[in-house]
């Protein structure tokens, strides 16, 4: 018998990296404010440390927006590369492949879509399980704005969206011309 209501749990948990953050920058607060001597010494690292988690916190829980991976399929990430398991489709895709990285917003289920110059691109549902890690992979692409795949997220635009191109593709893609 739990005594929190499941969406109280789902709300901590989407926000977890926050939650802690902020605790983490209580105590260092209550250490610093408090009687002095080594923890008044250590309370401002742990006040940098909880203010970087509060960041990242902030940006992980929009990113996991308010899917509870209900969506179909399931998302994992190992070694570099992104595999979704899908009921009808699914595939794999490495990072260091990707030349597109596209948002639809007008599926009934937001998806990513991922592409490569040698192969069929893999579309994933936002609300998939597992879908949340795809920030930390989508993280290490050169050049994406984060904040801009967050806004999108958001306010879900009614048709594709392209978040990112690689540069070599845009070259190759004029040199063969």
């Amino acid at each position: 018998m739990s005594f929190i209501r499941p969406e109280a749990s789902a709300a901590v948990w989407r926000w977890r990296e926050l939650v802690v953050g902020v605790l983490l920058a209580l105590l260092a607060i209550w250490w610093f404010l408090g009687p002095k001597g080594l923890l008044g010494w250590i309370a401002p690292v742990v006040l940098v440390g909880a203010i970087a988690l509060i960041a990242v916190g902030l940006q992980l829980g929009r990113f996991r927006g308010t899917g509870t991976g209900t969506g179909l399929g399931a998302v994992q990430v190992d070694e570099g590369q992104i595999t979704y398991y899908g009921p009808l489709t699914g595939g794999t895709i490495a990072l260091r492949e990707l030349s597109l990285l596209k948002f639809d917003g007008s599926l009934r289920s937001a998806h990513w879509i991922l592409e490569q110059n040698d192969g069929p691109a893999l579309m994933i549902p936002v609300d998939a399980a597992g879908a949340d890690v795809l920030f930390d992979a989508f993280a290490v692409l050169p050049g994406l704005q984060t904040e801009r795949i967050l806004k999108k997220l958001r306010n879900r635009p009614e048709g594709v969206v392209l978040m990112w191109e690689r540069s070599s593709t845009r070259l190759m893609g004029q040199l063969s011309k």
